[in-house]
């Protein structure tokens, strides 16, 4: 039977709008606030100075400080900041009000929430040394953006674009007889009709992914591959049949693609700096593993001294993996380690800062 399926695997936009509902943010920052509850409750309220305070809560004021601070973490515009001021100091005044609770239950000295506190604290610290350490680099000139532009044409001047159709099932109905019978099939529609004298359930997709989107050597692979080539792939608890209906020129110019490659350029560079500080640090440190368990070796993430944190390299973003398919021929299969990039394929993009590039 055949049921309807929206293509998870596409790549959404590379830089989408990351903005949300006014109130899903105000949510988020009374949510966030709680594990932060009680910790300068034992402080003395500084004097504010006339006209600084919005609100009063239970004796408690919220200045305009906060509600700026609050605006400029939400990243609003310029001309939603009335409406936003109204919500955030809304959110402000719960975030009081559940702090005042939570001291009253003496939950900001619960071990938990202290560690917490702690582990929040240590991260703003080491954040800030970073950002001082690193600083703003600036934009990349015009000669690295074109002198990358140049490098990477499989990006831009000739980049290719896949249009491909899917067949999605279960990974528990590949079978042998299923690989046999995708082996011997023309089409997809070859392969539809065995699934359905099977009765497995089964969606349909279409897919687009360029150059840009993939690793070169998959790249490389699919531009290798005849219109109509079947491909598997397994992703976690599903298997996708591909077939690629169409390989067309979707050249990008340097105007366009000119200020993503700024973006890259300024977060690599961003990046080997706080690695370089990273590295510096441990060179002139003694680092003693008590539990020598723990100890690391070469193969340990992070264990280099250039291996920064992500949080602090200003990275953030690491690919993730799935169980390639890798059995069959024909085409059924051998692809599958460099086609299964469906579900990283967009971080591995951002990375080059190229992905979604249209």
């Amino acid at each position: 039977m055949q049921s309807s399926y929206r293509n998870a695997t596409e790549l959404p936009p590379p830089f989408a709008s990351r903005s949300s509902p006014m109130r899903a943010v105000c949510a988020a920052l009374v949510l966030a606030s709680v594990a932060l509850a009680g910790c300068n409750r034992d402080k003395p309220v500084p004097e504010t100075k006339p006209g600084q305070a919005l609100a009063s809560v239970n004796g408690e004021e919220i200045t305009v400080l906060q509600l700026n601070e609050e605006l400029q973490r939400a990243g609003v515009p310029a001309a939603q900041q009335q409406t936003a001021s109204k919500q955030l100091l809304q959110a402000l005044i719960d975030r009081e009000l559940l702090e005042t609770e939570a001291a009253k239950e003496k939950i900001d000295r619960d071990p938990k929430v202290m560690q917490a506190i702690e582990r929040a604290r240590s991260l703003i610290v080491a954040q800030a040394y970073m950002q001082k350490r690193v600083g703003d680099v600036g934009r990349p000139t015009e000669a690295e953006i074109e002198d990358y532009f140049n490098k990477h044409p499989q990006f831009f001047a000739n980049r290719r674009q896949f249009a491909m159709n899917q067949l999605v099932f279960p990974a528990a109905s590949v079978t042998p007889e299923l690989r046999a019978a995708a082996d011997k099939a023309r089409s997809l529609e070859d392969v539809a009709a065995y699934l359905d004298t099977r009765k497995v359930a089964y969606g349909r997709a279409q897919v687009t992914r360029s150059t840009a989107d993939l690793k070169p050597e998959l790249a490389a692979k699919l531009l290798s591959m005849p219109k109509g080539q079947l491909f598997m792939v397994q992703e976690g608890q599903r298997a996708l049949l591909t077939s690629i209906d169409e390989v067309r020129d979707a050249p990008v110019s340097l105007a366009i693609a000119a200020p993503q490659i700024a973006q890259y350029l300024a977060s690599r560079k961003n990046k080997e700096l706080a690695q370089a500080e990273i590295q510096r640090l441990r060179a002139t440190a003694r680092i003693d593993y008590l539990n020598k368990d723990l100890a690391p070796d070469a193969a340990t993430p992070g264990a280099l001294p250039a291996a920064a944190p992500a949080s602090l390299a200003g990275a953030g973003l690491e690919t993730g993996s799935t169980a390639g398919d890798g059995n069959g021929d024909n085409g059924i299969g051998p692809v599958a380690d460099t086609v299964d990039q469906d579900a990283r394929a967009d971080k591995a993009a951002l990375d080059r800062g190229v992905a979604g590039l249209k």
